[in-house]
């Protein structure tokens, strides 16, 4: 492997590793409906999520399992053809973060193939609940688009 694969390779082990084991620490050691409060509005409150973000679609659990491991494969073409080391980094966290929440869906209970549900357990209260993988999404995407265009337009202005 050479050693700008790894700008991809290595935030997407990093991000799926964290997101994994901390999903793994809220199943063992937090119960569904009994949470733990931290400080200010954080807690910690563990449910499962067979919808989409926001628990949009819970009725379609395969579908947008389908739909998410379509795009971990766009999403990590794009981010193994990259040149730009920067937006390679940034490909590998958004891969790492749907990796994370698609292992969910292919792994954990359900009713059948593509059925499982995310595990969620970070809670802001003000926010719907979330896990490692959804940072690395709601933070590494802007990013992805806000360095993309910046280089697009780079490249138009010569």
């Amino acid at each position: 492997m050479n050693k700008k694969t790894l700008f991809f390779v290595l935030p997407s082990l990093v991000v799926l590793m964290l997101d994994q084991i901390t999903k793994s620490i809220a199943v063992a050691k937090l119960e569904p409906s009994d949470p733990i409060e931290l400080f200010w509005t954080l807690q910690l409150n563990l449910i499962r999520n067979a919808g989409a973000s926001f628990s949009i679609g819970r009725n379609l659990t395969p579908v947008i399992a389908t739909i998410a491991i379509i795009a971990s494969v766009v999403i990590a073409y794009l981010g193994l053809t990259e040149t730009n080391l920067k937006i390679k980094f940034l490909f590998g966290v958004v891969f790492g973060g749907v990796l994370g929440n698609v292992a969910d869906r292919i792994f954990r209970r359900g009713d059948g193939f593509l059925s499982g549900e995310v595990v969620d357990f970070i809670d802001l209260q003000w926010w719907p609940i979330f896990n490692f993988a959804d940072v690395a999404l709601v933070v590494g995407l802007p990013l992805l688009l806000y360095y993309r265009y910046q280089v697009e337009r780079d490249i138009a202005n010569g």
